[in-house]
């Protein structure tokens, strides 16, 4: 891989130390292949693996497999993801500890988290992960398709303390005070990805990186008065350039008063320092770190007087439609409130009912809590949203273990015949559940989400 000269000049005055050793990273070698185990289904760690420093449930794999074929990533019982960004687990452990701890910048739980520019996905479940219990996380995406694919991760996840938006940050921003820790993982140029990804090489310019500055600057002015006063914004990049980095630090610390957060890290970790400053900043390079390049820094908003998001109207929805039994696919069930939207049954975590409630007043939520079902008539089909979850009670409904080749078919949206009692039948691979099928006893209708089924082996 060729890189650009303007590239090259650009990291001799930000890291003449580092270029050489960078830019030949960049060029010669490939990039590492890592995944995250979601504990809360039960992921077992890769045979053979080694951990990821910075993340407990992180783990590098010595070659790529083919995932698409792999039934238990469908099953939401693994992320992959590069390990440079499971960084946010340990940070998010670090300052929104699993009991509470005196200190400057603890944070009192659960919170309410909002991933600003969450597609695909990556960042979202390790913060679901990572979080105390009964945290609410909002994840949002301002592109439609992006945000389709967001809330597919964020479903095969199975976390029923989720909820996917598509809105501009602006938008967002008129939820006064209403979130504890916003994460922002800004547009960038990408040169942390220039490794892994020819177009970033191909796309970068010196005004596309001053492109991306002045835009996240933009996203910093409207989502802030979204944080509460006191609250954690994480600022991240996957690029290397200061202005991208350190410098919008400054600005955020400059113009909005913020105090600048440091993280313990172990120096063994190979994490490189601010360039340029004495803040604490977080640079992961591919040189260093088994991972590709990511910047990461967090700041605290100034005390002052907490706000309430003003709720002018309440998200109204059906209640009486909802079928008896439907009820007891939940584990826990006295925990949801459970609504129609639409032609769906949504059960929502009861603890976030008043927030929830604020959101839908004022954003484009696309997904929350579980859908349980789909009403058709007096009937209600099990909906896959449920199928993934860790709120599914797998006492409710039948279920059935599929051998690999059973479980492909099915994922490739095939009519497959299995043996279990006619209607609505739980697939489950290995034991971790896929979907459903409505089985008709001569064979068994799919019910796998056309959108999600594999194309191409």
């Amino acid at each position: 891989m060729e890189l650009k000269e303007e590239f090259v000049e650009m990291l001799g005055p930000v890291m003449p130390e580092e270029k050489e050793a960078l830019c030949r990273c960049i060029a010669e070698t490939e990039p590492s292949v890592s995944v995250r185990v979601n504990e809360a289904k039960g992921g077992k760690v890769p045979e053979g693996a080694a951990r990821v420093p910075w993340c407990p449930c992180g783990y590098y794999l010595d070659e790529r497999p083919n995932f698409t074929l792999d039934p238990m990533l469908h099953a939401g019982m693994y992320y992959v993801q590069d390990a440079s960004s499971m960084f946010i687990h340990h940070v998010i452990q670090q300052l929104c500890p699993p009991s509470p701890l005196k200190g400057e910048h603890s944070v009192a739980q659960p919170v309410k988290y909002l991933d600003l520019c969450a597609a695909p996905g990556g960042k979202t479940t390790a913060a679901l992960q990572a979080l105390p219990a009964g945290s609410l996380v909002v994840a949002n995406e301002i592109v439609p398709n992006r945000a389709r694919a967001l809330m597919d991760n964020v479903m095969r996840w199975g976390s029923p303390h989720s909820v996917v938006t598509c809105n501009a940050p602006a938008q967002i921003g008129r939820l006064t005070h209403l979130f504890d820790i916003v994460a922002t993982d800004v547009p960038c140029s990408g040169e942390g990805m220039m490794r892994k990804d020819a177009e970033a090489v191909a796309q970068w310019s010196p005004a596309l990186v001053t492109q991306c500055a002045q835009r996240q600057q933009e996203i910093l002015r409207d989502i802030w008065p979204a944080l509460r006063p006191g609250g954690l914004l994480i600022y991240s990049t996957c690029t290397y350039n200061r202005q991208e980095n350190e410098e919008m630090v400054e600005h955020i610390i400059n113009e909005y008063g913020a105090e600048p957060v440091a993280v313990p890290i172990n120096e063994s970790w190979g994490i490189a320092p601010a360039i340029g400053c004495d803040l604490p900043c977080y640079r992961f390079m591919p040189h260093r770190t088994r991972g590709e390049g990511l910047f990461m820094a967090v700041v605290r908003k100034p005390d002052g007087q907490r706000q309430t998001p003003k709720n002018k109207k309440r998200a109204t929805s059906k209640t009486n439609a909802i079928p008896r039994g439907i009820v007891e696919w939940l584990l826990d069930s006295k925990e949801f409130d459970l609504s129609v939207q639409g032609d769906d049954v949504v059960a929502n975590p009861k603890q976030h009912s008043e927030a929830l409630a604020a959101l839908r007043a004022t954003l484009n939520v696309i997904y929350s809590g579980v859908t349980l079902g789909t009403l058709k008539g007096k009937n209600c089909v099990p909906h896959h949203s449920l199928a993934l979850s860790t709120a599914l009670n797998r006492a409710a409904l039948p279920h059935c273990e599929v051998d690999i080749n059973t479980a492909l078919r099915y994922l490739h949206g095939e009519a497959i015949t299995i043996n279990a009692p006619r209607g609505y039948v739980l697939l489950t691979y290995h034991d971790a559940p896929i979907g459903w099928v409505n089985n008709l006893g001569n064979r068994a209708n799919n019910l796998y989400p056309k959108p999600l089924r594999i194309i191409k082996n």
